[in-house]
């Protein structure tokens, strides 16, 4: 027999039921439950890139109990449920895609040919902006969430900024700040401040996220590209200095550039 969301729907019900439901669940929240949120959704995304469908397929079940577990304990406090957030969530991708949904209902469809990309990429921004103007926001920075990985959050304010046209508008002029923040991030070492080093660093690697979102590539992606390709490197690093019986840590750097090269020559 194969399962359907609804049976996930009656066992999380019963890993809550406070009579002979599961000790840990019982004591769970919407907080408490946060962590493994994180931790599911970035599993997914590894699965993602390392192109393991059947560990997509896994993971994708985990990500998906953990939005039936907040719907579970929005239920029991009465706030909502999981057919109201479906509900919610279909309206509102009804609403931003008017190119596709003209009439705003599953079953309209548009009688001529849909927009290039750059008008549903403005219309969409359109839409957005007219529902966090619904929301009675007093800046344009109020619904970027504090807990986006650093990097995906400086290039969501810097993109926020530029709808209002708070943007460099060539690449070149991107590349300039960027030598500007390296020059005060220089001076500051040169004056051994820690606190304006501290201050400038931060300014580097966020006008390096804006480069990245300049040329067209998200940050966040690149940079978890260049961790995996030094992971990669470095464990060719570690296996080429076992091979001549030795611990990476007593090999000199001589040699373990050498090492690193070797593995940049061979595309690692």
């Amino acid at each position: 027999m194969r399962h359907t969301l609804s049976d996930l729907h009656t066992l999380m019900a019963r890993l809550r039921d406070p009579v002979d439901g599961c000790p840990w669940d019982l004591k769970q929240d919407f907080r408490s439950i946060v962590p493994h949120t994180l931790e599911e959704v970035y599993e997914l995304v590894d699965a993602i890139e390392q192109g393991d469908a059947d560990q997509i397929r896994q993971e994708m079940g985990d990500v998906l109990f953990q939005l039936v577990f907040y719907s579970q304990l929005a239920a029991e406090e009465g706030s909502f449920t999981f057919d109201d957030v479906v509900h919610d969530i279909t309206e509102k991708l009804l609403r931003r895609h008017p190119h596709v949904f003209p009439g705003g209902t599953l079953d309209s469809r548009r009688s001529q040919e849909a927009p290039d990309e750059a008008q549903i990429k403005a219309r969409w921004e359109e839409i957005k902006s007219a529902e966090r103007g619904s929301k009675a926001q007093h800046s344009l920075m109020d619904d970027i969430p504090r807990a986006l990985p650093a990097a995906s959050r400086a290039a969501k304010l810097q993109k926020r900024a530029s709808q209002i046209g708070f943007d460099w508008e060539q690449l070149d002029q991107v590349f300039a700040a960027l030598d500007d923040e390296l020059d005060e991030l220089k001076q500051a070492l040169a004056a051994g401040e820690p606190d304006a080093v501290a201050d400038e660093i931060g300014d580097v690697l966020f006008s390096a996220v804006n480069l990245c979102r300049h040329a067209g590539f998200d940050a966040e992606t690149l940079l978890r590209r260049a961790g995996q390709k030094f992971e990669r490197r470095f464990r060719y690093v570690e296996q080429r200095a076992l091979e001549g019986e030795a611990s990476a840590a007593d090999v000199p750097n001589e040699q373990l550039e050498l090492f690193w090269n070797e593995a940049k020559a061979q595309g690692l």
